[in-house]
């Protein structure tokens, strides 16, 4: 079994729960509305703005028989900077206060998926963010294009409001063919139960984070009829 092998292997459980996830489930059959929809891409507006700076935190940590490792690092930056603009210009697309997303916190699964994966980094293991690469990068590809395409046509949502999923989607299917080839060049069992363990947390807190989407939208859709009332 490789490398890549054991990883899917020993992540399946998690990797299913957060597939089980019931937003997820609707993305999927088209049944979201613009209050969740804009729910997601707030959340993913608040974990998309560190992955490069966690890419090169990694970088900077990795020891010296890694640096091919630091290598594959540099063309993963090159290709993921600046996304998170995409996922405002979706909100505005939407009708939503980008700039007030931007300026917001995120729920607390994501900030702790955050945190999580940079303590990792600097206290742990840093080979481990490769887990949150797994999460992301896999979780992309088995949806975003599918989820955003159900979406646009089931909920009647913007066409314009999907770059960041669409581009995502397709992107992320050559991404992910290059991840599997850096996790099969990984020769220390230490590195590769890294990656695995840190794949396992962030599933279950990327899932969480899924859960959460509901009543933030709730929450939006409270607070626009209030300010509505105000007016």
């Amino acid at each position: 079994m490789t490398p890549y092998q054991t990883l899917q292997q020993q992540t399946a459980e998690q990797r299913q729960w957060l597939l089980d996830t019931p937003v997820i489930r609707r993305a999927l059959a088209g049944d979201i509305d613009r209050a969740t929809y804009q729910a997601f891409l707030t959340q993913a507006y608040h974990h998309v703005k560190y992955t490069v700076p966690l890419m090169m935190a990694c970088g900077a940590h990795l020891p010296e028989r890694l640096e091919w490792l630091r290598g594959a690092l540099v063309e993963y930056i090159e290709e993921e900077y600046g996304h998170q603009a995409w996922i405002l210009d979706d909100i505005r697309a939407l009708g939503g206060d980008a700039e007030a997303v931007a300026a917001g916190r995120p729920a607390p699964a994501t900030e702790l998926m955050v945190s999580y994966v940079r303590d990792v980094i600097e206290h742990g293991n840093p080979i481990g963010f490769f887990g949150m690469v797994q999460v992301l990068e896999g979780t992309s590809t088995a949806i975003a294009t599918q989820a955003a395409e159900k979406m646009r046509d089931g909920a009647g949502l913007p066409a314009d409001a999907f770059r960041y999923l669409e581009s995502h989607g397709a992107l992320d299917i050559g991404h992910l063919a290059f991840f599997e080839e850096q996790i099969n060049r990984i020769e220390s069992a230490q590195d590769l139960q890294a990656v695995i363990d840190t794949a396992n947390m962030v599933y279950r807190l990327y899932g969480a984070m899924f859960r959460t989407l509901g009543q933030a939208a709730d929450d939006a859709h409270t607070s626009e009829v209030l300010a509505d009332a105000l007016v």
